[in-house]
């Protein structure tokens, strides 16, 4: 027969074995319960979205997978105006993702990047998807910069300002460096203020002061960060997997929604917000020219810029890389 201080060591060490599968249980339920959430809220957005007429134009895109399980996204901006039937690329990114580290990177390649594009020879890299879409595009980073791209995310500049009124109601907030009026069909004023799309995109595509086309992917990579800063905040996590939802339709892309659902899912559960940026081609690899084929262009150091691609890529660049730190 146990006594009672036998019977009370039983209980304390039952005590102890309830609180040790509660601090097992706890945070298990957390990470479904945000699954859960996550999965209802990407469907409610769908749903909310269902009137959106989809872009559902077949494009070829024969992605390759990463060797070492990264997943890299072709990020194409693209000014279709009336009465085109092809049109050029204004903003080519490569978006990479990196499962097992958790982290994402961005390389901006600049539209005037003179390079071989194949079949064609020697045009502005922006010339790729006019000539042969998403794929030639492809091809041509591959060839290039030995880059294999497995998906691709292709949004017309006309749906951008419907992706940030949807997604930013109450606009962004940036800080216009001066006034910007020229090709961009609006004018905006200096100073920090809240910006609806079509104020956005004017502020991502002006290009008319010294800086030209850098000044312009240097605004875009601001903007990139404004945008992640927005959706990495406590009230942005929570409303995010509904606008996800929300603009897909706006957005064309080979990447299935199983993959959507597992990146965006790992992103908002990470302690690691850092988001890394390269613009190519890098400094001191290129000079101004002009061709009768293409016009001014950026004669660039093939070599020079695919290895400070791979290295960057890699996680072993120093020297052209930028990193941003997010903040929550």
């Amino acid at each position: 027969m146990k006594t009672t201080n036998q019977k009370t060591r039983v209980s304390k060490r039952k005590t102890k074995k309830k609180r040790k599968f509660l601090f097992f249980l706890i945070p298990f339920l957390l990470i479904a319960g945000a699954g859960a959430y996550f999965i209802y809220e990407y469907q409610a957005g769908l749903k909310l979205s269902q009137s959106v007429a989809a872009i559902d134009e077949d494009i070829e895109f024969n992605g390759v997978s990463d060797l070492t399980g990264k997943v890299n996204v072709l990020l194409l901006g693209v000014d279709a105006r009336e009465n085109e039937e092809v049109s050029r690329t204004d903003t080519i990114m490569i978006a990479q993702y990196d499962p097992e580290q958790n982290t994402t990177k961005l390389v901006s390649i600049m539209r005037d990047t003179y390079i071989n594009i194949p079949n064609y020879g020697q045009y502005k890299i922006n010339s790729a998807n006019a000539l042969g879409g998403p794929e030639l595009l492809r091809q041509t980073i591959s060839e290039n910069f030995g880059v294999d791209v497995q998906y691709y995310a292709l949004v017309n500049f006309e749906a951008f300002s419907q992706v940030i009124d949807t997604a930013f109601p109450d606009g962004v907030e940036v800080e216009v460096e001066k006034a910007m009026e020229k090709n961009i069909g609006i004018r905006l004023e200096p100073g920090l203020q809240k910006l609806n799309g079509e104020q956005l995109l004017g502020y991502v595509r002006f290009r008319a002061d010294a800086e030209s086309d850098f000044g312009r992917v240097r605004r875009q990579q601001e903007v990139m960060e404004i945008l992640t800063n927005e959706l990495v905040s406590v009230q942005g996590v929570l409303k995010s997997p509904r606008l996800l939802g929300t603009i897909q339709p706006y957005i064309q892309t080979n990447i299935d929604n199983p993959t959507v659902l597992s990146i965006a899912s790992s992103l908002l559960l990470s302690d690691n917000m850092e988001v890394d940026t390269l613009r190519v081609p890098v400094d001191d690899s290129f000079e101004d020219r002009r061709y009768p084929n293409a016009g001014l262009v950026l004669e660039i150091d093939v070599e020079k810029n695919k290895q400070e691609i791979q290295n960057f890529l890699s996680g072993t660049s120093v020297e052209a890389s930028t990193e941003v730190e997010v903040n929550p």
